[in-house]
């Protein structure tokens, strides 16, 4: 036990419990959109990039479990991915300050939607069928929106 009276764990153990509370969260879901959010990138063009660890543990649960959204931060700019490898929307919302640095990495434009390196924030309207996502900068100027609807059957 350490001094906060909370068990301290070795990271390994920590990331392994960390992953299959995500997992069972993921799996006992009846939520129709499944939407993950963190701070750090799992696939981005910005001066953060990839993130590696993410991608080789947490992205094929995501994918595992049909995510449709994962959300993060991190990298300071506004970004839509829509993987080619995967159905996931990648979304950064990390506008809030360090931008302008106009160092974008290489990226597949088929994949990279919307891409800005200055400062601005995101939006998500979401109603049972139709999902809506909006970048705007400081002023509110709207720079990208996509949306996307899905079915459901009523008998689930």
């Amino acid at each position: 036990m350490s001094m906060t009276g909370r068990a301290s764990y070795p990271e390994k153990n920590y990331i392994q419990n960390l992953l299959l509370e995500v997992e069972s969260g993921l799996r006992e879901s009846a939520a129709k959109w499944k939407i993950v959010v963190g701070h750090h990138t799992i696939k981005s063009a910005g001066n953060h990039g990839n993130t590696d660890e993410l991608n080789m543990l947490l992205l094929p649960i995501l994918e595992a479990y049909d995510i449709d959204f994962y959300i993060n931060g991190h990298d300071h700019c506004l970004e839509h991915i829509s993987s080619t490898e995967s159905r996931i929307q990648f979304l950064t919302s990390g506008g809030g300050s360090k931008a302008w640095k106009n160092n974008i990495k290489p990226w597949n434009p088929r994949e990279l939607k919307f891409y800005y390196d200055g400062q601005g924030f995101m939006s998500v309207e979401m109603t049972q069928t139709d999902v809506g996502v909006k970048f705007y900068d400081v002023f509110g100027n709207e720079l990208h929106k996509w949306t996307t609807s899905k079915l459901f059957s009523s008998a689930m």
